[in-house]
């Protein structure tokens, strides 16, 4: 794979294909990314064979949509989310972990809501790609 548009989306990706188990996306994420390939790409369907099958099958967790899930999505929704971010950050709140995004106008809804205040010992609830670097070396 090539160099991603963003510096931040390559230390991403390299985190992504070195500690797989690291990451979990909503069920949805496949039918997202199948989506936005077959719209821009060509040869989407090799693409998402080739390369995003051997991410997804790597050892990241893909969740399923739970009544819990669900509930807290509901609430993000109400923050003026879509549907597909506020899964996101409904998973990420679920397993105590960190959405990773560039959507830096759904980390400033979620922000204006109070929601990302956590302990010290928690990651943050949104990490906005835009303006920090996602991990630590």
């Amino acid at each position: 794979m090539g160099s991603l548009a963003h510096p931040h989306a390559d230390v991403v990706l390299k985190k992504v294909i070195t500690r797989p188990e690291l990451f979990a996306v909503p069920e949805l994420f496949t039918y997202e990314v199948l989506s936005v390939l077959y719209r821009i790409l060509p040869d989407a369907g090799r693409i998402y064979e080739k390369d995003v099958n051997r991410l997804l099958r790597s050892g990241i967790l893909r969740y399923p949509m739970t009544d819990n899930i669900f509930n807290r999505a509901d609430r993000f929704i109400a923050m003026g989310l879509t549907g597909y971010d506020a899964c996101y950050v409904a998973l990420a709140e679920e397993l105590d972990a960190a959405w990773l995004t560039f959507d830096g106008k759904a980390c400033r809804k979620i922000a204006e809501n109070g929601e990302l205040a956590r302990g010290l010992e928690e990651p943050p609830l949104t990490v906005d790609l835009n303006k920090q670097r996602p991990f630590s070396e």
